[in-house]
């Protein structure tokens, strides 16, 4: 929503907001922006002349202001409606989806078409760090975008990608994921199902061809396909991967390429990313040039500080999949120093029980772990609610120390005599965590 309003705000348009919470480092973003936005909803916050009003997916009937949209007979769109009708239509749309990995493979894509003088739009779901931006929107032909297969509003339940219009699509990979809204895999894959029916037949499809959900729902898929993977019957296979402290090198088909991210997700996202790039002619030196100057993106494997030897990082992670690899993935970049994860239970999926297996599984790769209650907890019936005592007393049985503590403040405490100089303290959260980051960073340094 923020990215989407600061590119609209430079077209030209008026532009104000409210949310919730309003967190770094998106409300850094809209105030340098110049966007004004208020914390908590209030009918007032919706101008006198508004002309036209994007409501949130997370909006429902009762909120105040989608009451008096309603009231007033406003004209009013979803995020997925705003984008298809300001900035989609006539362009050459690359959209990017799958459970994992979507703002990195967004975020590369859109950076080496960049760089190689294309001048794309795009719409990310992050702030990546060489664009210094989420989203822009100029009059260049061709436009990258982040596919989200979350619906999109309370008065329109498909998911967000059906509105992108694609004629190169990304699917990245297939999981259970938004326990809020779909009831099990078959769902999710029907909706990818849909996505894959509207690219033209002279667009593309880049699928990945180890992932036997992907494989399943490209069955009927009338445009061009082109599976990406690790597996023999890849048409474009990944090869000799080598990870560094400072990064991964692999091969796509003949080629070379080295990119400063590392573990197989970011490897695989690479591959995706320079596979599209060819279909739209950029040359191998571009996309190697581009791969070599990629700065990341915020909350994503995020350096967020260093004190007294001790580095604390970021991550948005939340799905059981995304944190193992996150977890394998920092083990080649410091592979001789204890790993702490630091886990708030706040997705939609992850505050319900959906994951209670898999979660000590993928944690259980870090040498010390802290789970913190769940967030919202009235949300949740007790019942369907996740149990991180049960999770952190498995990952105690398998001889790794684990701890669950109430919040932020309770963690830093507990955790403080435990660190040693060069441990690494991997946060995981999808939101704010009361700011944990720079109050361990803090307590550090004092």
């Amino acid at each position: 929503m923020g990215s989407v309003a600061a590119a609209l705000h430079e077209r030209g348009f008026k532009v104000t907001g409210s949310d919730e919470n309003v967190y770094p480092p998106m409300s850094i973003f809209l105030e340098r922006k110049g966007i004004a936005f208020r914390a908590g909803y209030r009918a007032e916050n919706i101008p006198a002349d508004a002309d036209v009003v994007v409501i949130g997916n997370v909006m429902k009937r009762g909120n105040p202001e989608v009451e008096v949209a309603l009231n007033r007979k406003l004209f009013y769109l979803s995020l997925p409606e705003t984008l298809k009708n300001y900035f989609l239509r006539g362009r050459h749309n690359l959209v990017v989806t799958g459970t994992h990995g979507k703002t990195t493979t967004t975020a590369l894509l859109a950076w080496i078409m960049q760089k190689a003088g294309r001048k794309p739009g795009y719409v990310i779901g992050g702030l990546p760090k060489n664009l210094g931006q989420g989203a822009l929107l100029n009059d260049s032909k061709y436009f990258v975008i982040e596919g989200d297969e979350y619906d999109s509003a309370f008065f329109d339940k498909r998911s967000k990608f059906i509105h992108y219009l694609p004629e190169l699509l990304i699917v990245n990979n297939i999981e259970f994921d938004h326990a809020d809204i779909f009831n099990n895999l078959d769902e999710i894959k029907l909706s990818f199902r849909r996505l894959i029916n509207i690219v033209p037949q002279n667009g593309m499809v880049l699928l990945n061809g180890d992932d036997p959900n992907c494989v399943e729902i490209a069955k009927n898929c009338l445009a061009q396909m082109i599976e990406v993977g690790f597996s023999k019957n890849c048409a474009e296979r990944i090869r000799d991967v080598a990870h560094s402290s400072k990064g991964s090198r692999f091969k796509v088909g003949d080629e070379t390429f080295e990119i400063p991210l590392i573990g197989e997700f970011n490897v695989r996202n690479a591959a995706m990313a320079a596979t599209a790039a060819r279909f739209y002619d950029v040359p191998q030196t571009k996309i190697d040039n581009a791969f070599k100057s990629f700065s990341g993106i915020a909350r994503r494997q995020e350096l967020r500080g260093e004190a007294r030897g001790v580095k604390v990082i970021d991550d948005f992670g939340h799905h059981p999949t995304a944190i193992a690899k996150t977890l394998q993935a920092l083990r080649h970049r410091y592979p001789r120093q204890r790993i702490w994860a630091i886990f708030e239970p706040r997705s939609n999926t992850t505050r319900r029980a959906v994951f209670q297996r898999q979660l000590p599984d993928a944690l259980k790769f870090a040498d010390g772990v802290f789970i913190a209650q769940v967030a919202k907890l009235e949300q949740i019936p007790e019942k369907e609610r996740l149990n991180p005592e049960a999770v952190v007393d498995a990952i105690a049985k398998a001889g790794h120390p684990a701890f669950y503590e109430k919040n932020a403040d309770v963690i830093v405490d507990r955790i403080m005599p435990m660190l040693q100089p060069k441990d690494i303290v991997a946060v995981f959260s999808n939101g704010g965590f009361d700011n944990i980051h720079e109050k361990l960073l803090n307590r550090l340094r004092s």
